[in-house]
C-alpha cells in the first residue's frame, strides 16, 4: 500500500503552481517509486506530485506501451499542434470524466531521474497525458478545462460530494423533498 493519498478536488495544494526541482537524488527517486505505485493503486495512467500533496515540478506517468513507468521532472510542452477530444479523467476528480478538447500533438522536454536530458515528441493519448500532467504542475485543474456548461455542472457535483449528498442529487432538493436529511447537514 501506498503511502501518499491522492488529493482531491478542492484541496489548495492542487491550485498552486509547482516549483522547478533543483536537485536529483534518492529523495526524489524515492518519491517518484512511491508516486508510481500510489498512481498503479488509483488505477490511473499519470500522477503529477502536487496531486500527492508535493509541491516539486514532477510527474510519472505509464503509457501502456510496455516501456513501464517512467518520470519526467522539470517538463516544458512546447510544438502543440492539432486538435483531439478525448474522454478525460483525473484521479483528483474520482468517478467523473468529460470529452475534453487539447492539442493532438506536442513536444515534451524534462529531464530523467538520472538528470539526463528527455525529449519526446507525442501525439493523442499519450500528448494528452503530459498535458494533463503539466497542468496539475501549473495549478490548473481538469474543471477549468470544461465549457461553461460543463463546468457548472461539475461543480454542481462536486458541490453535492463535499456536503455529503448523493450526485444524482447534486443541489439536494430529492433529498430534501423526501423527507431526508442530506449527511453532514445540520437542520434547516
Amino acid at each position: 500500500m501506498s503511502q501518499y493519498s491522492i488529493r482531491l478536488y478542492g484541496d489548495p495544494v492542487l491550485r498552486l503552481r509547482a516549483p522547478e526541482v533543483d536537485t536529483i537524488d534518492g529523495r526524489l527517486k524515492q518519491l517518484a517509486d512511491d508516486m508510481v505505485q500510489t498512481m498503479y493503486e488509483a488505477p490511473g495512467v499519470g500522477l503529477a506530485a502536487p496531486q500527492v500533496g508535493v509541491q516539486k515540478r514532477m510527474f510519472v506517468y505509464d503509457a501502456g506501451d510496455g516501456l513501464g513507468p517512467r518520470t519526467v521532472v522539470n517538463p516544458v510542452l512546447s510544438e502543440v499542434r492539432g486538435e483531439w477530444t478525448y474522454e478525460e479523467g483525473c484521479l483528483s476528480v474520482p468517478g467523473l470524466s468529460w470529452p475534453i478538447v487539447r492539442p493532438k500533438e506536442v513536444h515534451l522536454t524534462g529531464v530523467d531521474l538520472e538528470g539526463n536530458v528527455v525529449s519526446i515528441e507525442a501525439d493523442e493519448f499519450v500528448a494528452r497525458v503530459f498535458q494533463h500532467e503539466v497542468d496539475h504542475l501549473d495549478g490548473v485543474l481538469l474543471v477549468e478545462r470544461l465549457d461553461e456548461d460543463q463546468r457548472k455542472e461539475a461543480k454542481r457535483i462536486l458541490r453535492a460530494r463535499a456536503l455529503g449528498l448523493p450526485d444524482a442529487d447534486p443541489d439536494g432538493l430529492r433529498t430534501l423533498t423526501a423527507g431526508e436529511q442530506p449527511a453532514g447537514h445540520p437542520g434547516l
